[in-house]
């Protein structure tokens, strides 16, 4: 199994467009998701959404760094 990748997205909560994952002008990655930023649904909720996008499990993708910002760290793998 390879080495655990940290990857950046920016999270656009309360979506009308999500789930959907799209690729910014620079090449980072934007998670739009339906979910509130409260509690933690809308980080649960890109996880998910990065999971499948990617092709992984969702138990290979964990939340690292900005759980309250809107530019997060996922570490995949």
């Amino acid at each position: 199994m390879s080495d655990p990748t940290v990857i950046a997205v920016t999270v656009k909560p309360n979506s009308r467009k999500g789930p959907l994952v799209a690729t910014a002008d620079d090449g980072t990655l934007i998670v739009y998701v339906r979910e509130p930023a409260t509690e933690g649904k809308a980080n649960k909720a890109v996880a998910l959404v990065l999971a499948k996008h990617l092709g992984v499990s969702k138990s290979s993708v964990a939340l690292v760094a900005g759980a309250t910002s809107r530019i997060k760290r996922f570490r995949v793998g």
